[in-house]
């Protein structure tokens, strides 16, 4: 058994970044440019009003009269120069008029046909948008995964498209003999095959395409086909037969289609029959068929492999919380606990096997207990992973 530390910087090496392809900007959510990107023109690209109102050549006092002669709107300025004694009718966002000042607040006036009247006075707010004041034409704009708002920034940017990592697809590849499809017939001695439900949704929330290939039977010759129907995904992901027992085929058939292992079983808990290597070129991952042992090592192996695989940092950042009950000491493995934090804290969860799935769905962290990690009080700081 190898630490989880080793296991992860194995499992990082085999990441090779997805090719770039362009997308427009509406197809850009969720993906991550490759290089860096700089705005074409400034936001805003002239003086803007800030308010409704009027644009003049200030100061102004409560009292004072102009004349109104013309009017700014958003996608229509004033072609004209304010002189003194003037104003022109603006909207929010609209050109300031060359030689205009100020803007006033429409509620501070009085209009009386083509004269405006101040009915206060007029702070030293000019209520002015300047140009450039979000960016100028240059500013760039450091790779990320794009959020909604980036791509809104984007669009402001004036850019109408860009290179980004291509989604790497991630073959999913159940095995064994006790199952079938959800609402398939089943024997009494078969269950439904759940881990791939949730690894698919996984690695789409994390910007991959996810394939749910054929569940594979504990037979050589199946499995066997079932992997040929894998080639050409980025990723393969097998579910269950990755240890070693009389069944379990995993390591054994991709062996001789020419799986080269980088290593095979990991000192954590649960989790511990991990498998990784190389299936000709594609990374490929072997992970164990209990279901808290399957997700749990997605989260902690596959997520930050595809992470790598797009551009993005893929470590896990470790977050704190104070233990809201004692703990006894932990074994020679890392134990990943499902647990809940709340304004209170962290508590574990009682019950820990790695079949148990209804715990799984109530869990919101992975409390993260080191090899011989000592007692620990109530109160203590303790780390744990999202989840």
């Amino acid at each position: 058994m190898i630490p989880v530390a080793e296991a992860l910087s194995q499992v990082l090496a085999l990441a090779r970044p997805t090719e770039p392809e362009t997308v427009r900007l509406q197809q850009a959510c969720g993906r991550v440019p490759v290089g860096p990107l700089a705005a074409r023109r400034d936001q805003p690209p002239f003086d803007a009003s800030a308010m409704d109102g009027y644009a003049f050549r200030g100061p102004a006092r409560i009292g004072d009269t102009l004349r109104i002669v013309g009017e700014s709107q958003a996608g229509g300025g004033y072609a004209g120069t304010l002189t003194d004694g003037e104003a022109v009718r603006i909207s929010t966002g609209a050109p300031i008029p060359d030689g205009a000042t100020h803007v006033v607040m429409q509620e501070d006036t009085r209009r009386e046909g083509e004269r405006l009247i101040f009915t206060a006075d007029v702070p030293t707010v000019r209520h002015i948008r300047r140009r450039g004041q979000d960016f100028h034409a240059g500013q760039p704009f450091a790779p990320r995964r794009l959020r909604p708002a980036d791509l809104a920034l984007l669009a402001a940017m004036d850019v109408p498209e860009l290179a980004v990592y291509r989604r790497p697809v991630i073959a999913i590849i159940a095995t064994g003999d006790e199952l079938e499809m959800p609402g398939s017939p089943m024997r009494d001695d078969q269950i439904p095959a759940a881990n791939g439900f949730a690894l698919k949704a996984m690695v789409e929330a994390e910007g991959a395409i996810g394939r749910m290939l054929p569940i594979a039977r504990d037979d050589a010759d199946h499995l066997r086909a079932v992997f040929e129907l894998a080639r050409g995904a980025d990723v393969i992901v097998t579910i269950g037969g990755a240890s070693v027992g009389d069944h379990d085929k995993v390591a054994e058939v991709s062996a001789a289609m020419g799986m080269s292992r980088t290593f095979h079983k990991v000192a954590m808990r649960p989790g511990k029959p991990l498998m990784a290597g190389r299936f000709g070129e594609t990374p490929m991952l072997g992970l164990p068929g209990n279901p808290v042992s399957a997700i749990v090592c997605a989260h902690l192996f596959l997520l930050p492999l595809i992470r790598a695989m797009t551009g993005r940092e893929a470590e896990h950042q470790m977050r704190h919380a104070p233990l809201t009950a004692d703990l006894p000491e932990n074994g020679p493995r890392a134990h990943y606990m499902r647990a809940h934090v709340g304004p209170d804290g962290i508590v574990p969860f009682a019950e820990q096997d790695s079949s148990l799935m209804l715990r799984l769905t109530e869990a919101n962290a992975l409390l993260v207990r080191p090899p011989h990690d000592p007692p620990r009080r109530a109160g203590e700081i303790a780390a744990y992973l999202p989840f």
